[in-house]
C-alpha cells in the first residue's frame, strides 16, 4: 500500500483524489447550509399560520422545515405549540421534549412542557417543570412559570401554595390578567369572599368584555352574598359568551340564585 501510494505522488495522481474529497466537503457543508436556510423560511411561514390561528396550514409548514432540519429546538417547540393547540398533548409533550434534548437550557420549551402535562391534568409532572424553570435566573418570563405553578397548586386544591405562587406572579407583573384571575378564583375556594372580589372587580376593570371572568365574578358576588350583583354578571356571562356551554351554566347559576331567593 505505501509503494502505490508513492506510486501515486510521484505520477501525481494523489492531488485530484485530494481535491475531489475537498469539493464533497464544501459541497455537503453548502447543501447542509441551504437546507437550513429553507427549513428556516417554512418555520417563519409556519408561526405567521400558527399566530392566525390558522394550526393544519401551520404544521404542514413546520413538518416540511423538520424533514429538512430536525435539529432546530426553535421548530420544536412550534411543532409542540401547534399540537397543543390542536389538542395533541402527547405529540406535543414528544416535541416540546426535544427541544429541550437539543437545547437543555431552553426555558421556554421547558415552560411549554409543563403546560402541556396542565393540559393533561398530571400535576406534579406540570410542578417538577415549572418550578425548574422558575428557577432559571436567565428565563425571561418568569410571571408565566409562576402563574403554572398556581394553577397546578389550585387544582390539587392547595390553595395556600396557589395563592403563593400567584402572588409572585404579580410581583413580577402586577397586570398579569391571568395570574390575577386565578389568584381570584383562589380566594373564592379558599371562602375569602372579599378578597375574591376585590380581586375580580380589578380584573374585570381591565378586561371588560371576558365572559368567563363575569362568570368567577358572580361566584365570588355569590359567596359574599351579593345575590344581585351576582345575577348582573351572569347577565354578562351570556352577553360575551353567547350560545356557549359557559352561558348555559350560568344560566343555571343564576336559577339556582333565584331559588334560593324566593
Amino acid at each position: 500500500m505505501f509503494i502505490k501510494v508513492k506510486k501515486m505522488k510521484k505520477y501525481g495522481f494523489i492531488r485530484p483524489v485530494v481535491l475531489i474529497l475537498i469539493f464533497g466537503v464544501i459541497s455537503c457543508a453548502a447543501n447542509l447550509e441551504m437546507e437550513k436556510k429553507q427549513a428556516k423560511a417554512s418555520r417563519s411561514f409556519g408561526e405567521a399560520y400558527y399566530r392566525q390561528g390558522n394550526y393544519p396550514a401551520a404544521l404542514g409548514e413546520f413538518l416540511k422545515s423538520e424533514k429538512l432540519y430536525p435539529s432546530d429546538p426553535f421548530l420544536q417547540n412550534d411543532l409542540g405549540l401547534t399540537y397543543m393547540a390542536m389538542e395533541k398533548m402527547d405529540l406535543a409533550v414528544k416535541h416540546f421534549q426535544k427541544a429541550i434534548e437539543i437545547k437543555p437550557d431552553y426555558a421556554p420549551a421547558i415552560n411549554n412542557l409543563g403546560t402541556a402535562y396542565l393540559n393533561k391534568k398530571e400535576w406534579d409532572t406540570a410542578i417538577r417543570y415549572f418550578k425548574e424553570v422558575s428557577e432559571n435566573l436567565l428565563y425571561a418570563t418568569p410571571h408565566f412559570a409562576f402563574s403554572n405553578l398556581g394553577w397546578a397548586y389550585y387544582n390539587k386544591k392547595e390553595y395556600k401554595l396557589a395563592e403563593k405562587f400567584y402572588l409572585k406572579a404579580l410581583e413580577i407583573k402586577p397586570e398579569f390578567i391571568k395570574a390575577r384571575v386565578g389568584l381570584g378564583k383562589t380566594y373564592t375556594a379558599m371562602g375569602r369572599s372579599s378578597e375574591a372580589v376585590t380581586t375580580l372587580e380589578k380584573a374585570v376593570q381591565d378586561y371588560p368584555r371576558w365572559g368567563q371572568l363575569y362568570f368567577d365574578l358572580a361566584q365570588a358576588y355569590t359567596l359574599s352574598g351579593e345575590y344581585e350583583k351576582a345575577l348582573e354578571a351572569y347577565e354578562k356571562v351570556a352577553e360575551f359568551s353567547p350560545d356557549s356551554a359557559l352561558s348555559r351554566e350560568a344560566e343555571r347559576e343564576a336559577r339556582k340564585i333565584m331559588r334560593f331567593r324566593k
